[in-house]
Formats: structure tokens, C-alpha cells, sequence
């Protein structure tokens, strides 16, 4: 096996790698990227343009090649994609296996799509490349890879390891066989340390374990991470409904789904209504975020004429406008604490446990719990500073009020999106913010009446 060579992205180095693809110094680049992981490679080709970066890769070994192209940021691999013939693209294709040529197929115009199929000389790759394109990206059979180590039940050990050799020229990771029977029905599978262990006639019915986690084709994505996460598998196989074996999804796989569900989650809570990355273009940037900012202008727009109703009130006590910051500011970190929670606990739904009732008794004792002890806090801090003991029991209990509140909503809130198939991280960004910015407003001036007779 060769030996990966540690790679070190220096500015030293771009500058020496720029000057020899300025002067087509094809000696240095191929001496300087040998031995080198295809993952760094990458990196190094991020700092250089499409027409550079082809040039690198005719210089390159096509296993090399294929392998850089998965490890292609989505976006950037799309427009690099065009500068490539649907011959070329089919040569990089028969060094990938069959999941990771669809994820690049799916990003090539149907009509180019079609010749690069055409232009591969394995058909059983290409035979598997248009069986996988036959289903949707985010669900199993999208994810899959047709490559596998199958065995018949029948067989005997030693022909199951003739197989095995056969097969895995195709397979770059091996977990384990999965046992079918002559139909090709999925029936378990049998770890390589059993077959290793066996004599040479044992047979694979003998052996095999049918305790098995498999999906179906359908099966969305984040149904499959979660699987996998649970069962702790670094592979599990995919059957149709006829529960016929078609394939296996690996953790490598899943990995990228779960980064990218929880980049998608980020950015909405941020408050980013679609997924853009940072060197996208500007009116992208701007047209994610406007949205949310529209709506948190708003909110703060409506916050100003809600405030606008106790004018009275603050004339009499201006010392009450001091501390509506800090009734705001309170109420919108304790909801978004409360709904991060929440919405952690739906991606993982082994997190929490019990009825809807159990969930809320047990944030409203965290709120008392939290609330008392700031309560307090500000009380202390209200009477020190201002010697006024009305004016500190009013804020003391309003900011215990609002935390309770605001537990509660962004308790419920993702609860509730989630229950009407909306992404409840929706409730843990700006929305859950301006929402308790009003309600705050509202039981701090409401508590200040109860208590001044106003």
C-alpha cells in the first residue's frame, strides 16, 4: 500500500505551485502532489481556477482525479464540471463507486448526463449508474451504492470466499456479507471473522446471523442517519419492497447528511432562509438573509408602537424604561435556550423521553428554578442602585414572569412546527426572538400596573 505523505498548505508553497503552473512546470507539480491525500489536494486546488485546476488534474492519476471530484465542495463542483467532455467524465466515473457517480451525474444537464453514461466502458457501472438515478437524492436508494459483498445461503464457505475475492475488486470497504437466497431476498448477513473462522464446507446457512437493520428505497435520509446513528452501524444494506437485496449506504454517506442537516439548521436559525455559502454572490447572500431581517423589523417596528401604548406609564415611572433591554433581552435568550433544546431532542428523538406532559412540567421546574434565582438577582441589584423597593419588586417579577413565558414558548413553539411538518429550528432564530420581545414588553408594563395601580 502507498504511503500518504504529510502535506503542509503553506504560503510559500501556493506561491511556488503558482509559478509552475505559470510556466507549465509539469515536473514540480507532479513530484510535489505524489503520495499526497486526495483530500489536501483539494484544498490546494481551492486557492486556484477552473482552467489551472484541469490542467493539475491531466496531470494527475485518474484515481486521484475521481476522488478529488467527491471531495469537491457541491457548488464549486458543479461550474468546475463544465469544463470537462462527457468522455473524460466518464473516466473518472469508472473510478468512483456507483453512489458517488450519481451525486455528479445529478448535477449534469440530462443531455450530457445521457452521453457520459453512454461513454462508460463498465457496463455494469453504468448499468448501476442509471439504476440509482432512478431515485429521488435524499431518500435510500439516492444514497446507496450498488457495490456490496453478497452471498448465496447455499454456498459453502470456501465458495463464498471465492466470491468475496471476485466482488471486492469493486468494493473499497468491507463490513461484512450480507446472505440472500437464490431470488436475491435479503436474509442477514455473516461478519468476515465468521467466515475466516469456518471450515472451508461449512455453509453459510449454518452461520449466518438474520438479526439485520435494513431500509427501503423510500426511506428519507434523515430516517436512514438516524437508523444508523441509533444502531451505532457503520453500514446497512438497502432492499426494495419485495425486500430484495439493491444495495448498502455507508457511514461515510451519513456523515454528509448529518453536516449538511445541521448546516441547513444553523442557517435557519440564524435566521438564513436558504442554503449559501460565504463566497457565493452578493444578491445571494443578501436575498437569504433579507427575509427574517424584514420580519425582525417588523417585529421591532411593532415592538416600538406596543411600547408606544404605556407612554402614559413611563411618563409617571420613567425609571421603568431603564430596564426594558433587560426584560427583552432575557425573554429572547431563554427561548432560544428552550428551543434549541427542543429542537436537538427531535433530531434525536432517544434524547426525550415521556409524554408531552412530562416535557413541559419538566421545563416549567428549569424556568421556576432559573427564574427565582434571577429574580432575585435583579431585585438585589435594583434596590443597590436605586434604593426603590416597588420599582425592584416590579422587574424582579416581571423578569421571573417572562422567563416562565418564554420557556414555555420556545418549548411549544418547535413542538408545534414540528407537528404540522414544518422545520421546527425555524422557532429557535428571529422568530422566537421578536415574539418574546413583545410578549416581554407586555407582562413587564402589565405587572407595573398591577403593582403601581396605574
Amino acid at each position: 500500500m502507498e504511503a500518504i505523505m504529510q502535506f503542509e498548505l503553506s504560503k510559500e508553497f501556493l506561491e511556488r505551485f503558482q509559478q509552475a503552473l505559470d510556466e507549465s512546470d509539469e515536473s514540480f507539480i507532479k513530484q510535489s502532489l505524489e503520495g499526497v491525500n486526495p483530500a489536501d489536494i483539494t484544498s490546494l486546488l481551492y486557492e486556484f481556477d477552473a482552467d489551472q485546476c484541469k490542467y493539475v488534474f491531466g496531470l494527475l492519476p485518474l484515481e486521484a482525479d475521481a476522488a478529488i471530484l467527491q471531495d469537491l465542495d457541491a457548488d464549486v463542483r458543479e461550474g468546475f464540471l463544465k469544463h470537462f467532455t462527457p468522455k473524460e467524465l466518464a473516466g473518472y466515473l469508472e473510478h468512483m463507486d456507483s453512489d458517488d457517480g450519481a451525486d455528479i451525474l445529478y448535477q449534469l444537464p440530462l443531455k450530457v448526463r445521457e452521453e457520459v453514461i453512454k461513454d462508460i466502458e463498465n457496463e455494469e457501472k453504468a448499468s448501476h449508474l442509471l439504476d440509482l438515478l432512478r431515485y429521488p437524492e435524499d431518500v435510500a436508494g439516492g444514497l446507496m451504492a450498488k457495490e456490496m459483498i453478497r452471498a448465496n445461503v447455499n454456498w459453502t464457505i470456501l465458495q463464498c470466499i471465492d466470491e468475496i475475492r471476485k466482488q471486492a475488486e469493486n468494493v473499497q470497504r468491507i463490513y461484512s456479507v450480507y446472505v440472500v437466497d437464490d431470488k436475491g431476498k435479503l436474509l442477514g448477513r455473516v461478519s468476515l471473522k465468521k467466515i475466516i473462522l469456518a471450515d472451508d464446507n461449512t455453509r453459510i446457512a449454518d452461520i449466518f446471523d438474520d438479526d439485520l437493520v435494513a431500509v427501503e428505497t423510500h426511506m428519507e435520509d434523515e430516517e436512514v442517519a438516524a437508523m444508523m446513528t441509533k444502531y451505532d452501524l457503520d453500514a446497512v444494506p438497502v432492499v426494495n419492497a419485495r425486500g430484495k437485496l439493491v444495495g448498502r449506504i455507508t457511514i461515510d454517506d451519513i456523515v454528509d447528511v448529518i453536516t449538511e442537516q445541521a448546516e441547513e439548521e444553523r442557517q435557519i436559525m440564524a435566521g438564513i432562509s436558504s442554503d449559501v455559502e460565504e463566497d457565493d454572490s452578493v444578491w445571494d447572500l443578501s436575498k437569504a438573509r433579507l427575509p427574517w431581517l424584514i420580519i425582525g423589523m417588523a417585529g421591532g417596528f411593532l415592538g416600538a408602537q406596543f411600547l408606544g401604548l404605556f407612554e402614559g406609564d413611563i411618563a409617571i415611572i420613567p425609571a421603568l424604561a431603564f430596564f426594558i433591554p433587560l426584560i427583552t433581552a432575557t425573554g429572547g435568550n431563554v427561548g432560544i435556550q428552550s428551543s434549541s433544546i427542543v429542537v436537538q431532542s427531535l433530531a434525536n428523538p432517544n434524547v426525550f423521553a415521556g409524554t408531552m406532559l412530562q416535557r413541559l412540567f419538566k421545563v416549567l421546574l428549569v424556568a421556576i428554578v432559573n427564574g427565582v434565582i434571577l429574580a432575585l438577582m435583579v431585585f438585589g441589584a435594583v434596590m443597590l442602585v436605586n434604593k426603590n423597593q416597588e420599582l425592584a419588586m416590579t422587574v424582579s417579577l416581571a423578569l421571573f414572569s417572562v422567563v416562565l413565558l418564554a420557556s414555555f414558548m420556545g418549548t411549544v413553539t418547535p413542538l408545534i412546527l414540528d407537528k404540522f411538518g414544518i422545520n421546527p429550528a425555524l422557532a429557535s432564530g428571529p422568530f422566537i426572538t421578536t415574539a418574546n420581545d413583545l410578549l416581554g414588553l407586555a407582562v413587564y408594563f402589565s405587572v407595573a400596573h398591577l403593582l403601581y395601580n396605574l
